[in-house]
């Protein structure tokens, strides 16, 4: 990983539990689950709604402590047993990027904008973030756009941009829930194959929930949970 600077997992989730409420009305999301992703690595994570996907990635992803168990990322323990280990807001700012289902973009600003903000939130100067930004929708094909508000934007375009976004930092982790959930075939296939690019040329390792089935040859490994376990992917014969 560049940012953090540790060997060993870029991510790794060790026995992994997370429980919401209490007595009767307790619900077990995450159940003893481990998982290790490499620096560059690209991993899909299936299974039905409620099965924990979208909970297991709040937990990577800081948003959400873990009841029990233990996170660490390029070898920083992050969060454990029911509590954040490091500063939230700017370890995920200086190391971790997100996307959606929805792109999220700020409606007034332009493609380039929306990736600038991102620059600018964390003190980059205005010129440097605006060459960022435009070197980063270059790379993702939508340098064209870079004019253009999220509203004269397609939807494959839309999440080209929030991938933009979410790269500006320089994250060491991508954490993508659902991103190809409002696209058709065409340009949903065409956003997986981009956090490949990105997770095999920039080095960040990249997690992706995802119902898709139409794009797993771009992943180098598949994940399915079920009532809050995870186990390796087995394909159908």
């Amino acid at each position: 990983m560049t940012g953090v600077g540790a060997r060993g997992p870029a991510v790794e989730v060790e026995r992994l539990d997370k429980v919401y409420g209490s007595g009767n009305t307790e619900v077990r999301a995450l159940r003893d689950v481990n998982l290790a992703v490499s620096g560059g690595e690209v991993i899909a994570l299936l299974g039905p709604s409620g099965a924990g996907k979208s909970t297991l990635l709040k937990a990577i992803g800081l948003i959400e402590a873990p009841t029990a168990g233990r996170i660490a990322i390029g070898g920083v323990a992050v969060a454990g047993d029911d509590r954040f280990l490091v500063n939230v807001r700017s370890f995920r700012r200086e190391h971790i990027g997100f996307v959606f289902q929805k792109a999220n973009l700020i409606p007034f600003l332009t493609a380039v904008e929306n990736v600038q903000v991102a620059l600018e939130i964390n003190d980059e100067p205005a010129r440097a973030a605006r060459r960022r930004s435009m070197e980063l929708l270059d790379y993702l094909g939508v340098s064209d756009r870079a004019g253009h508000y999220p509203s004269m934007l397609s939807g494959g375009q839309q999440q080209r941009v929030a991938v933009a976004r979410s790269l500006a930092n320089r994250p060491d982790l991508i954490l993508a829930d659902e991103p190809t959930a409002a696209l058709d075939s065409v340009r949903g296939r065409q956003v997986m194959e981009l956090f490949r690019k990105v997770s095999h040329e920039q080095g960040a390792s990249v997690i992706v929930v995802t119902h898709d089935h139409r794009a797993l040859d771009v992943f180098d490994r598949i994940f399915e949970m079920e009532d809050g376990r995870l186990r390796p992917h087995e394909p159908s014969p």
